[in-house]
């Protein structure tokens, strides 16, 4: 029988036409780095004419998640001479490389020594290759590691992000801002080694400790770092001096970990980061600094993941606190958490009740990202520091293996009730008001001032009005705000001044500690 006759009766007894042959990475170091290197290896590849040149750095963003194509696979000892080869078809996304359709790509190769690509991208120690270009159908060819990122030349604050017009302002403050690296005896004894709580202190114009401030503590979102606290509080320093806000002490602190943020909840996994802050940081620092020491003088604010973790704080030990402004806070109602309805009978956190993605990134109206395409690139990216991981780290119960027990199968979405339940008793704020409410009232009452824009990017406005509607079922008074057209990262943006919203909150802040202040005109 000829071979075109065999071909025709197998489509008709219904055989499966071949797929395309698999692709494999073929990584190598260069024996210029050294030898014995570990960590995540993640290759990327992307159409060519996508590439801004060719030899632009390769990453991925979730706000363009089919940017690029992404496989990974961990590597414990890679030394010159030996090829690690990076399986294309199984630990990738959006798709294996070989389905790709046929054109000119170019590829590029990480090691992410410390496993931090989740949370901050590539960074200092990480090894980088080349961009190199090639075909599909083809293979591809060895990728060289031969570039070792190293850190700054200098130890200052890297101003590079800031506006040109601001780094004159913030150079002049720079050695103003004090730093904060604290033993906390409750991590330390969680750990068995020695924990610290680093930050950032921001003191007002002409403080010399003898005159009492009111304190503002505050954490940044998904994405800062001690870095990023650091600018923060020369921001503040500066705008003091220039009486933009009103004289207060200013707490940056720092949340990010290798598990991504640990959002100073007590946590069964991260260790009990509430009780480190309130119990033993704050009552060193009013130890240390001329603090007004009292709730109406302690105040929190945050954005984001540190919205939410000023939010639980302020709920969780109403009596410390004057008041929280969370900005934009992470779900604070587990019934709409970033679209998903975790307790919706058979959850799901890839598909709604009638079976279609959710989706979890919007902007300018539009949906950019899935909640399965966000959970499926963390997941390549690394097991551990991305956002979705990161809850995990903070809201789920501890497993047997000592790492969080997964709120959903990462393969199908499917959601863990069992893990559900655990995450609403002790994280989901609404739920906490509406139980604890005769208890909450006398001390919550007229605390929480939520902002929040109606257009978010991770349509955080969704349970911003659930955590509302429970505020107000509580019978416990509370302010909600929610900015027109705003988004997740223009929401403190108002007349050309990129932080006007923080000025407004710390006047607001001012008045409660100093009833009777006025703010001056601009």
């Amino acid at each position: 029988m000829r071979r075109s006759a065999i071909l025709v009766g197998a489509l008709l007894l219904g055989a499966a036409a071949p797929g395309p042959d698999p692709i494999s990475v073929p990584v190598a170091v260069a024996p210029a780095l050294g030898a014995h290197f570990s960590g995540r290896l993640i290759v990327f590849v992307e159409k060519t004419p996508d590439s801004p040149s060719p030899d632009s750095p390769i990453d991925f963003s979730p706000f363009q998640p089919s940017g690029a194509t992404l496989a990974a696979r961990e590597v414990i000892d890679l030394q010159p001479g030996r090829i690690a080869s990076v399986d294309g078809e199984t630990d990738v996304f959006p798709a294996p490389i070989s389905t790709l359709p046929a054109g000119r790509y170019r590829a590029q190769v990480i090691l992410d020594r410390d496993h931090d690509y989740n949370y901050s991208g590539r960074g200092p120690g990480d090894l980088v290759s080349k961009t190199v270009t090639f075909s599909l159908p083809g293979k591809i060819p060895v990728l060289t590691l031969d570039e070792e990122l190293r850190p700054a030349k200098d130890d200052g604050p890297d101003l590079e992000h800031v506006p040109p017009a601001m780094r004159t302002r913030l150079a002049a403050v720079v050695a103003k801002v004090q730093p904060i690296d604290f033993q906390s005896p409750s991590l330390t004894a969680f750990r068995g080694a020695p924990t610290n709580i680093r930050g950032w202190v921001a003191l007002p114009p002409g403080y010399d400790g003898t005159k009492r401030f009111p304190t503002i503590y505050t954490d940044g979102g998904f994405g800062s770092t001690l870095a990023t606290a650091r600018i923060n509080a020369m921001m503040v320093t500066a705008d003091m001096a220039e009486c933009n806000l009103p004289p207060m002490i200013w707490v940056f602190l720092d949340h990010s970990g290798p598990t991504g943020t640990n959002e100073f909840a007590d946590s069964a996994n991260n260790g009990p980061w509430g009780r480190a802050l309130t119990g033993d940081l704050i009552p060193a620092l009013e130890q240390r600094y001329a603090m007004d020491a009292k709730p109406s003088g302690r105040f929190l604010t945050g954005h984001s993941s540190g919205g939410w973790s000023t939010l639980w704080l302020q709920v969780r030990y109403p009596k410390l606190f004057g008041g929280s402004w969370p900005t934009s806070p992470d779900p604070a109602d587990f019934h709409d958490f970033t679209n998903v309805d975790l307790y919706r009978t058979d959850a799901n956190f890839y598909h709604g009740a009638d079976g279609k993605p959710l989706p979890i990134v919007r902007m300018d109206g539009k949906v950019v990202a899935t909640t399965e395409q966000f959970a499926r690139a963390e997941a390549v990216l690394g097991l551990a520091g991305g956002q979705i991981a990161s809850f995990e780290w903070v809201f789920s119960p501890r497993g047997a293996n000592g790492q969080p027990v997964p709120l959903f199968d990462r393969a199908t979405g499917k959601v863990d009730p069992a893990v559900v339940a655990y995450w609403r008793e002790q994280y989901d704020v609404a739920h906490i008001v509406t139980r604890d409410a005769a208890k909450l009232k006398p001390d919550l009452s007229g605390k929480l001032h939520l902002i929040v824009g109606t257009a978010d990017t991770f349509y955080l406005d969704g349970p911003a009005h659930r955590l509302e509607a429970a505020m107000r079922a509580a019978g416990i008074p509370a302010s909600f705000t929610f900015v027109p057209g705003r988004t997740h990262f223009d929401l403190y943006a108002r007349d050309g001044d990129r932080s006007a919203l923080l000025k407004d909150i710390a006047w607001q802040m001012y008045a409660v500690a100093r009833p009777g202040a006025v703010r001056p005109k601009p």
